[in-house]
């Protein structure tokens, strides 16, 4: 019987339906194996997002529903009592005249200020710690020359207010008049007298009248 050629015996190998080990490569160990491809797993999987029952409710949330305009809302920002609460600060008393609102930020710092300077002053241990303590205060109040400074550097003389005319929700409103130069300087001339004014109260209530104040 004439031997099959090369090429037969090639093909028979291709075709056989057995399969057969693959004999390992040389040179690697014999415990090393490679299975033929049908004994190899292809795992799969698919990643779902579940979706919630009950829908959530978002508690903070852009302004007007606009993110460009770089403010949030919360349950207490955009309450009403906070809103009427900050709308009433002077900061924010669009409707009074600059200089009313720097007498009352002025009364407010000269009077709350006594007290710090007189407990914690240098001469808190002394029978003049009073006086000096009223008069650090009414030094710092002098600094008010810093607001001064701050308005002619921003601020230019005959310029409109450069506070928008419409708020946040779309309501026109009146420009703050404390954004001009005329009215900083308003300000300014209301914070120094009532931050005198404040100190001068305090000290009046408590080593003029000598009311009972526990920290005298």
């Amino acid at each position: 019987m004439a031997a099959a050629s090369p090429m037969a015996s090639l093909k028979s190998s291709f075709t056989s339906p057995t399969p057969r080990a693959l004999l390992s490569p040389k040179g690697l160990s014999s415990s090393l194996r490679i299975l033929p491809s049908s004994s190899r797993r292809q795992s799969s999987f698919a990643i779902q997002a579940v979706q919630s029952e009950k829908p959530t409710y978002q508690v903070i949330h852009p302004i007007n529903g606009d993110p460009f305009i770089g403010s949030l809302e919360t349950r207490i920002t955009s309450s009403p009592l906070i809103a009427w609460y900050l709308s009433n600060l002077p900061a924010y008393s669009t409707a009074v005249s600059p200089l009313l609102r720097g007498v009352e930020v002025g009364l407010a710092h000269g009077f709350l200020l006594v007290g710090p300077f007189v407990k914690a002053g240098p001469l808190r241990n002394t029978p003049v710690a009073g006086r000096a303590g009223s008069l650090a205060a009414a030094g710092l109040v002098i600094l008010s020359i810093c607001l001064t400074m701050y308005g002619v550097a921003l601020f230019k003389e005959g310029e409109p207010s450069t506070t928008p005319s419409l708020t946040l929700t779309g309501r026109k409103k009146e420009p703050d008049q404390l954004q001009t130069a005329d009215g900083w300087a308003k300000f300014t001339g209301g914070f120094f007298f009532g931050g005198i004014s404040g100190v001068t109260w305090a000290y009046f209530l408590l080593y003029v009248l000598n009311l009972p104040y526990c920290f005298k």
